[in-house]
């Protein structure tokens, strides 16, 4: 085989061309077309993204009005919370039951818990509570609990007066105050929402018992 200085100057020419052809060809079929391919995908991805965010555009104008209706329902989920509260203990009740008395101007005497009712969506706390005071304070009492935006329900109410107060039924005889005309028992009910855990709760029977 010739040297490539021996061909003539149309071979030399042609074995150029044909070296470049396949050095184009080489080129091609590595770099350029991966780089053409990574090309493709980015394009792929970037008309992805603009549909995306072209439906995306369109709630635009509904954000503000979404954001307010998030509000409004956290404002709302707050209110029933504090309604219905989640917590798995019941001293919040209790203080505030005490909180209402001394604000009426009574003695509420003793909570004995009773079983809890489990619903489909909450669950009913009763607590048996004994009170005395003046009369008049303990229907003040009464309005007050009625009032308050927690629910709690006074159920089986027993009165009786400071004379004879087994006749409400009561478990212990105070030392009553000159002023005080009326004891009286009742079944207070507290509510707490359904994903409460009972076993967080006093026992019925062995609630925190007020002397």
């Amino acid at each position: 085989m010739a040297n490539f200085g021996e061909m003539s100057g149309l071979k030399q020419w042609a074995v150029v061309v044909g070296g470049a052809v396949l050095v184009t060809a080489g080129l091609y079929f590595t770099v350029f077309k991966s780089a053409r391919d990574q090309n493709a995908a980015a394009q792929q991805s970037l008309e992805a993204k603009q549909k995306e965010n072209r439906e995306l555009e369109a709630y635009r104008p509904k954000l503000a009005d979404i954001e307010r209706q998030l509000a409004s329902l956290k404002q709302q989920l707050d209110i029933e919370r504090r309604i219905v509260p989640d917590e798995k203990e019941v001293d919040g009740f209790m203080r505030m039951m005490d909180a209402e008395a001394v604000k009426a101007g009574i003695e509420l005497r003793r909570y004995t818990a009773k079983p809890v009712a489990q619903k489909e969506f909450y669950t009913e706390v009763p607590f048996d509570v004994e009170l005395d005071g003046p009369y008049y304070s303990m229907l003040n009492f009464f309005d007050r609990v009625g009032k308050l935006e927690r629910i709690v329900n006074m159920s089986g109410l027993l009165v009786a007066s400071t004379r004879k107060p087994a006749d409400a039924k009561t478990k212990k005889t105070y030392q009553y105050a000159p002023n005080e005309s009326v004891v009286a028992t009742c079944t207070a009910t507290t509510f707490f929402s359904h994903d409460m855990d009972p076993a967080g709760m006093a026992k019925p029977g062995q609630p925190p018992v007020k002397r």
